[in-house]
């Protein structure tokens, strides 16, 4: 019998969060403002509790300790009730098409979160979803982190500097390279990055950020922390990637992030990680743990900046009472 296909579900306005570009470059900012404030322990304008009597599901298809930690907090201290679901709890561990678990979960939460392997996921489950879908991480992008990683470059440099700034990758072009390729073609700093040869980021999102601002790719660590005034990394080998990791070593190894990269930065500059940190690999005990490294504060500020992005997705008047919408020109 010939497989019968979904029908295409009806045109919506519901705002999804898959990658940073379903914000405009406004909106971008005007969270950032409000992540700040929700930092400060401010509550939410004009309600303190925007997500009460509503709930959101949050599907982890792989391990984690801050996106869960602080999504389940962040919903909770919005007023609504957050709901975990891993793969062995539901029936798609079991083979329900996605489709379907999108369309059952829009009938009874008010946003779902998902943190998995394939960016293909989230779409499918956004484009059958009546409800807001955020990416809580896959393998191409890694959108929330980047929202607590740019709060805390402006806690650090202020809402009006991002033109100035340069800020150096180093390490894998993974999802985390890819996300902040979209960040910086969206506020307009300039990002250098320093990835050895094969492990490139995403072609497709490294062509369109130098389409829209000032991307330099090295196999020179040297290079990019040159007056950079952030320097961030990630592991050598990611989730799925465990049996890789020696291979991967043998590259990455003059990648690390040690004193003499720092000190070949700007002397203000700071050091991020999304963690977990292997310390003596990506990174050294002595900046991991050093006077510039902002790494706890940039992990506080995933429960703050996805605060702020629950406010904006879930409420009708968007961030600020902005009209909601993307800003037409990126797509």
């Amino acid at each position: 019998m010939t497989a019968v296909a979904p029908p295409a579900p009806a045109a919506s306005s519901v705002r999804h969060f898959r990658t940073l570009r379903d914000l405009s470059p406004s909106e971008l900012r005007d969270l950032l403002v409000l992540g700040e404030r929700l930092a400060q322990r401010l509550p939410p304008e004009p309600d303190p509790q925007p997500l009460a009597g509503r709930s959101v599901a949050l599907i982890f298809q792989k391990n984690s300790t801050r996106t869960r930690v602080s999504f389940e907090v962040g919903v909770h201290q919005l007023g609504g009730l957050p709901i975990f679901l891993s793969q062995a709890d539901t029936q798609m561990g079991r083979g329900e098409p996605l489709r379907d678990t999108a369309r059952v979960l829009s009938g009874y939460v008010d946003a779902v979160m998902i943190r998995t392997f394939h960016q293909e996921t989230v779409e499918e489950l956004a484009r059958f979803s009546r409800v807001p879908v955020v990416n809580g991480l896959t393998d191409l992008y890694h959108p929330c982190q980047l929202l607590a990683d740019l709060l805390t470059i402006q806690q650090e440099f202020g809402r009006d500097r991002w033109s100035d700034l340069r800020v150096a990758w180093l390490g894998d072009g993974n999802n985390m390279a890819n996300s902040w390729l979209n960040a910086a073609a969206m506020l307009g700093f300039e990002l250098r990055l320093a990835v050895p040869e094969g492990f490139d980021p995403d072609p497709d999102t490294l062509a369109r950020a130098r389409s829209e601002t000032t991307v330099v790719l090295t196999r020179d660590p040297r290079d990019a922390a040159r007056g950079a005034h952030v320097l961030n990394t990630d592991v050598w080998a990611s989730m799925g990637q465990e049996e890789e990791a020696e291979e991967r070593m043998s590259h990455f190894r003059p990648f690390q992030v040690d004193g003499d990269l720092m000190d070949r930065a700007d002397p203000d500059a700071i050091f991020l990680h999304c963690l977990p940190a292997h310390r003596g690999e990506e990174v050294t005990e002595e900046v991991l743990e050093g006077p510039r490294s902002r790494i706890f504060q940039e992990a506080e500020n995933r429960l703050h900046a996805q605060k702020a992005l629950l406010v904006h997705l879930l409420s009708g008047a968007g961030i600020h009472g902005a009209a909601a919408g993307p800003d037409p020109s990126i797509g």
